[in-house]
């Protein structure tokens, strides 16, 4: 049996944008959902969301048989953290909260089995390699696997330039709420303010040959990033999107039960 090829870390090689949808409601069905919908990827939220490593497994066999990547977002930095989703079969993790070359480059080796890193060697127990059916997952694991770290604090932004330079990141994603909060202007990352770092952060990234990305509330805002530049686009989430809907459906529909 061959390792599956990463189809989001090849299309971040390639022209053009990666649409995705946030999930951050731990189902599996509305993973399947959200992966006939049309999206290239989807988020498994772990660090807001109620996924942990089995309800990230289940929406990794959900959407397997669908032409769409599933990312999954690490509750932390930490190495048992992001090694049980890595054993789970998760090919493209992404790292809240990164400020340094140096903790990035810590990451990084958490995604490498020895000697080139530090991840745990389980092979023939865990999912990541069907069981031990994979030829040789310990050499080639590592090909397949995508990095994506999250830019969010004054701290990151500063050391912006030194982040993109680290082997081993495919991509950095700006997290527009945690950043307008770092800078003063928490649940405003439409601030002039905010909006002004954002738009540097891409510049810089983009000039860097970095794959940057970033979570929109709207289908403006991301024909808006795509345009500065930004690769990979995540236009909604599941629990938004629902919200949303069923508010206005229930507006709507007693507006009209009253009007009778």
């Amino acid at each position: 049996m061959r390792l599956p090829v990463n189809r989001f870390k090849a299309a971040l090689r390639e022209p053009g944008v990666q649409m995705g949808l946030w999930l951050s409601l731990g189902s599996a069905i509305t993973a399947e959902i959200g992966a006939t919908a049309g999206f290239d990827w989807l988020l498994a939220d772990g660090e807001h969301g109620p996924n942990d490593p089995l309800t990230i497994t289940e929406q990794l066999r959900a959407v397997g048989q669908y032409p769409v990547s599933l990312v999954a977002r690490a509750r932390d930095g930490t190495g048992p953290s992001i090694g049980s989703l890595l054993d789970a079969g998760v090919q493209t993790i992404m790292v809240p909260k990164i400020e340094s070359a140096r903790q990035a480059e810590a990451i990084v080796r958490l995604l490498r089995y020895p000697p080139a890193g530090e991840r745990g060697v389980a092979i023939g127990s865990v999912r990541a390699s069907r069981w031990g059916a994979i030829d040789d997952y310990l050499g080639e694991a590592a090909e397949q696997l995508c990095l994506i770290i999250q830019v969010e604090t004054r701290a990151g932004l500063a050391n912006l330039s030194s982040l993109a330079r680290v082997e081993g990141i495919d991509g950095i994603f700006i997290g527009p709420n945690d950043l307008a909060a770092a800078l003063g202007y928490p649940g405003e990352p439409s601030h002039h303010v905010v909006q002004s770092a954002i738009v540097d952060a891409i510049s810089a990234l983009t000039s860097a040959g970095t794959p940057t990305g970033i979570l929109v509330r709207n289908v403006e805002d991301g024909a808006h990033y795509a345009a500065l530049g930004c690769r990979f686009i995540a236009v909604g989430s599941d629990a938004g999107t629902l919200a949303h809907g069923l508010r206005r459906l229930a507006r709507e529909a007693r507006g009209a039960m009253t009007d009778l």
